[in-house]
């Protein structure tokens, strides 16, 4: 099964639900949004597991990661939510999701503890966890990293523009 058969079959319950819609107005890093991101993590999470070769329980492993970041409110906007989003989202995204879906305890485990290191005695318990823990990191970076370079570009081409101008 290719990832994105894999994320279909495991997770298109999540994928089709009016609140997960709602994760697409939301923004996470940059301009990604928190289902892009969600989504970006379950794949990543899926070619991590994949390559390692670790034998994982993958129904838990990709709706575990399409769950992870559920806590619905823009965090950027610093009156949506508690302060230290970084600290307490794994928490509220467990709620929310608990409310909703049945969860796993390998479920449950990914979403509460994909925070560490920085949630540091929530350490991650399960194989799966570790996985999108890792894939989380990356994919976060990663989109940080390129909307920076995105910015210092557009800037770049401000700045040439602007020369241009006055020369």
């Amino acid at each position: 099964m290719t990832d994105q058969e894999m994320l279909w079959e495991y997770g298109g319950d999540i994928l089709r639900s009016p609140t997960m819609a709602r994760e697409r107005t939301i923004p996470q890093h940059g301009s990604t949004t928190c289902f892009d991101h969600s989504v970006a993590v379950t794949l990543c999470s899926i070619r991590l597991a994949e390559k390692w070769g670790w034998d994982v329980d993958w129904r838990s492993l990709v709706r575990g990661a399409l769950l992870h970041d559920y806590f619905l409110y823009d965090w950027h906007d610093k009156y949506s939510h508690e302060k230290l989003h970084g600290f307490h989202h794994p928490h509220v995204a467990l709620e929310n999701a608990s409310r909703e879906y049945q969860l796993t305890p390998r479920e449950r485990d990914i979403i509460q503890k994909h925070m560490w290191p920085l949630t540091l005695f929530h350490i991650p318990r399960c194989r799966e966890a570790w996985v999108v823990t890792t894939a989380d990191k990356y994919c976060s970076l990663k989109e940080t990293l390129l909307e920076r370079k995105g910015r210092n570009k557009n800037r770049k081409k401000s700045e040439n523009h602007d020369a241009k101008d006055t020369g």
